[in-house]
């Protein structure tokens, strides 16, 4: 189960730590690579201490000092750098560990398809989805660098996908069925994103939420298949942020059609195989002429990255 993550007024409730333990949080701040990040040595002391005070309530001096000086201060940070929208965070922790979350989402998968949709799904549960009140929530918030960052990486996909099968497990099992007459009965005709009414307009509100320079990413990658390095030219930023952004907002857009699509009564399962199986050609939403509009003004204004 996840922690909520720490707040400020949390940290406050207990600030004896001690200058001992507040020295040992100190001595740790040039090898976290927090200022590389923009975190300054008082946020990386909040940062810190948030853990101290979580996972050493209990403990004497000696016992405390210990847990700082085992805590993974470099990826504790670039976590915390990451949930703060700090761009060269999200660039260290894409290429660091992109390989091994899509490796670890084939496992769990066994599709290739499947795994990069579960991938971009974590992608956007790190890049943070925003909550009832309006304020974006990254998961990353609660990783305490108390492990490693990869491990816990692949705990929370696992959990992802556990909880994605145990969502199919609502249906009746096919004996159930069987038992009660269902197998003589005419299958009804299964809902598909061009006979399902309810997929159109899920689109059509995610895509009017976009922001123009989103549309611009997604019609000059999708619409007018300009490469990586294409478009992070005119952007005036490495084609690997341009894969990283991409991939951040297909993951947030799959997630707000799926959360839509529940929301309209469509089962999770079905949700899922629409998701997947989706042709825009099928669907009464002019999503080339969204995007294409969106691509254009941005063209004209020359506007710089977003």
């Amino acid at each position: 189960m996840l922690h909520e993550p720490e707040t400020s007024a949390e940290i406050l409730a207990d600030p004896n730590l001690g200058s001992v333990v507040d020295g040992a949080i100190a001595q740790r701040y040039e090898e976290s690579g927090a200022e590389a990040f923009g975190i300054s040595r008082e946020r990386f002391q909040s940062i810190a201490a948030a853990v101290v005070i979580r996972y050493g309530a209990g403990f004497d001096e000696p016992e405390r000092i210990e847990l700082v000086e085992s805590l993974r201060v470099e990826e504790l940070v670039l976590a915390r750098a990451c949930s703060a929208g700090v761009e060269g965070a999200w660039d260290t922790l894409f290429a660091r560990f992109r390989a091994p979350i899509h490796a670890t989402a084939l496992r769990l998968t066994r599709d290739e398809a499947s795994a990069r949709e579960l991938a971009g799904e974590l992608t956007a549960d790190l890049y943070g989805i925003p909550n009832r009140e309006g304020r974006r929530v990254s998961k990353l918030d609660y990783y305490m660098g108390r492990g490693s960052l990869e491990g816990w990486l692949r705990t929370v996909l696992a959990r992802e996908h556990i909880d994605r099968c145990r969502s199919y497990k609502n249906e009746v099992s096919i004996e159930e069925q069987i038992e009660q007459g269902a197998s003589f009965a005419q299958p009804a005709r299964p809902m598909t994103t061009d006979t399902d009414g309810r997929v159109g307009p899920a689109i059509a509100d995610t895509l009017a939420e976009l922001k123009t320079e989103e549309r611009f990413l997604l019609a000059s990658y999708y619409l007018d298949q300009r490469t990586l390095a294409e478009i992070g030219r005119q952007m005036g930023v490495h084609e690997s942020t341009v894969s990283r952004k991409l991939d951040k907002l297909t993951g947030v857009l799959r997630k707000r059609v799926r959360w839509r699509l529940q929301s309209a009564g469509v089962a999770p399962q079905l949700c899922d195989e629409i998701l997947q199986n989706m042709d825009v050609r099928t669907i009464n939403v002019d999503v080339a002429g969204n995007l294409k509009q969106a691509g254009k003004s941005k063209q004209e204004r020359s506007a710089g990255p977003f």
